[in-house]
């Protein structure tokens, strides 16, 4: 149950980045790979990017609370095991296929991408690792017996 305290840690903590990001602007949006699209959006004022990034911050929030519950921080939400079978695979997949994606694709957020291998490198093996950690801690609830 550690690797779901573990997931939940850090899954809040990327809701909370993204939460930055609508305050930070659009030199945050460019920054952290959202796309010179949605920069020059932000910079015109228009609402799109935050409600975006707001979206998946909720999200975000969503699978972090489902992994704290989890847990044994309080009794499991329900659907569980579902969500969080779902947020390893969404992790996992971004962190296998990401890469790949931009390199085979061709469009232009895609080639903008490119231009930011390292951040991708370094984004790719974080949402690995953290997609790893959520099903650690999803089978461990196959095995053990349920929080009380």
């Amino acid at each position: 149950m550690k690797s779901l305290k573990l997931a939940s840690l850090l899954t809040y903590a990327v809701a909370l980045l993204h939460a930055a990001i609508i305050f930070g602007g659009a030199d945050w949006y460019r920054f952290f790979g959202a796309g010179e699209e949605l920069a020059n959006m932000q910079e015109q004022g228009l609402y799109y990017p935050a409600i975006l990034t707001l979206a998946i911050a909720i999200l975000l929030c969503i699978a972090a609370s489902y992994a704290l519950f989890g847990s044994g921080f309080m009794k499991p939400l329900p659907f569980t095991k579902p969500v969080l079978t779902i947020t390893a695979m969404v992790f996992l997949g971004r962190g296998l296929f990401a890469i790949p994606l931009i390199l085979l694709v061709d469009d232009p957020y895609f080639l903008e991408l490119r231009l930011k291998m390292p951040f991708m490198i370094i984004t790719s093996v974080f949402c690995f690792g953290l997609g790893a950690i959520f099903a650690v801690g999803r089978l461990s609830l196959k095995t053990e017996n349920p929080p009380k």
